[in-house]
């Protein structure tokens, strides 16, 4: 009965035929339906009274009690299980970045000029009868460093001696030893020895504070004596004379800014413009001394004898002013051991390179030998003038340029500078050094 929602019960009338009777549960009617009537001869059931359909219908009601009762509840569903913890929502996402980076702040520039280091004199030598007596500063650049005495050789000998007090370090040899080389010329001999400096890393570390070094020291004896039976005659010379007469002395040539105030580092010049020069000896403990420049050429080539050839000064005359007309000079003196001129830059016709090399050759006097036609420093600007103000002696300068003559001074020890030797005869020692400049690079002005 689980489930009936409706059913029907049948029964045979006599008069009416086949009748039933249906229940729906559903809308809890009873309707009836007639099928057929039956044949009079059939039997005739009995009659099924008002009372059973009434139990029927109460049949029907407790079948649907009972299955309510025993119907399976609507299935849950079973509620979210959420874990203990849970990430936490801030809401706003972090918009959080690295900082910039802050940029130092930036220092300007202020005026700045490169200056060349000036060559350090520092190496000397005594040249005696029978060896050679050197003293090198421990302070070898003139820069307050001292070196190890380890580092420095002449040849294959090493340091004999040192003096404390002075701060120098001493080889004392004879002058066929420490690896020597004899030159012979018409007039001298001449021992060469090489000052070797060769510096190792400090203790452990390894950097060096100095750079290698090597200097060459000369010594020069004469080939030619009196070797003759007759009395000589004495004669006076000073003491000062001869003491300086034994030694020699250092030339150079040092490039001036504009202002005369520094060493100018570079030789790139362009047309136009002026090329500063200031010549000087380095005197020591000799007699005061003057300096000149007597001859200066200038050869595209460091060789002073090669072609072609400007000259420049003559017997100490600017002669380049006198044949171009230009600023070329001399500068009034100011200390007689120095002498400054200036050059107007210039190119050789035809020389795409626009460089050349400027040689001088350059004299030192004691300044007790007056201004003479050998003694002067003659420049041309409508006339002659001296530098240090004796314009008569400019007279015989001539307007004629000739190279530089054969030198007899002594080897030089690299661009701007050099070494010079005393000559002379009598009471008056002189000095002569070649001094070169160079390579200087010209270039052309542009035009806007």
């Amino acid at each position: 009965m689980q489930g009936l929602r409706s059913f029907c019960v049948q029964k045979d009338n006599s008069l009416s035929g086949t009748e039933r009777l249906c229940w729906d549960n559903g809308r809890n009617t009873v309707f009836t339906s007639v099928r057929e009537k039956q044949r009079s001869n059939q039997p005739k059931p009995a009659p099924c009274s008002t009372a059973c359909l009434v139990a029927l219908a109460l049949l029907d009601c407790f079948c649907e009690a009972q299955y309510g009762i025993q119907k399976p509840s609507t299935p849950q569903k079973p509620s979210p299980q959420y874990p203990q913890q849970e990430k936490q929502n801030f809401g706003k996402p972090l918009d959080w970045k690295y900082p910039e980076e802050v940029k130092p702040a930036v220092k300007p520039e202020g005026p700045f000029e490169q200056r060349n280091p000036v060559a350090a004199r520092t190496v000397a030598v005594d040249c005696r009868e029978q060896s050679a007596y050197v003293e090198v500063q421990k302070d070898l650049f003139a820069i307050g460093q001292f070196i190890n005495p380890a580092d420095l050789t002449i040849g294959n000998c090493a340091v004999t001696g040192e003096d404390r007090v002075a701060q120098v370090l001493i080889f004392e040899f004879a002058l066929q030893d420490c690896g020597s080389q004899l030159t012979l010329t018409d007039d001298s001999l001449i021992y060469s020895y090489t000052v070797n400096y060769n510096p190792q890393a400090l203790g452990t570390s390894p950097v060096v504070r100095t750079n290698p070094a090597a200097v060459i020291v000369e010594c020069y004896y004469p080939r030619r004596h009196n070797v003759s039976s007759l009395p000589l005659e004495p004669v006076w010379v000073p003491y000062s004379s001869v003491k300086i007469s034994e030694e020699f002395l250092y030339f150079s040539l040092t490039l001036l800014t504009e202002d005369f105030l520094y060493a100018r580092p570079s030789y790139q010049y362009f047309l136009g413009e002026t090329i500063n020069v200031e010549a000087s000896v380095s005197q020591y403990f000799h007699v005061p001394l003057r300096v000149f420049v007597d001859q200066c050429v200038a050869t595209l080539s460091p060789d002073s004898s090669s072609q072609p050839s400007y000259a420049l000064i003559t017997d100490g005359c600017v002669i380049d002013a006198l044949l171009t007309g230009s600023r070329s000079r001399f500068l009034s003196r100011t200390s007689d051991d120095k002498l400054q001129f200036q050059l107007d830059v210039f190119r050789f016709e035809g020389i795409d390179s626009g460089t050349f090399y400027i040689t001088c050759s350059l004299r030192a006097a004691p300044v007790d030998v007056g201004i003479d036609a050998s003694h002067r420093a003659c420049s041309y600007s409508s006339g002659w003038t001296e530098a240090n103000g004796f314009n008569s002696v400019c007279g015989s300068c001539e307007p004629v340029g000739v190279p530089l003559p054969p030198a007899n001074p002594g080897p030089g020890t690299g661009p701007g500078t050099g070494i010079g030797t005393g000559t002379g005869t009598g009471n008056v020692f002189e000095w002569q050094g070649e001094v070169r400049l160079g390579p200087f690079q010209i270039g052309e002005k542009a035009i806007a």
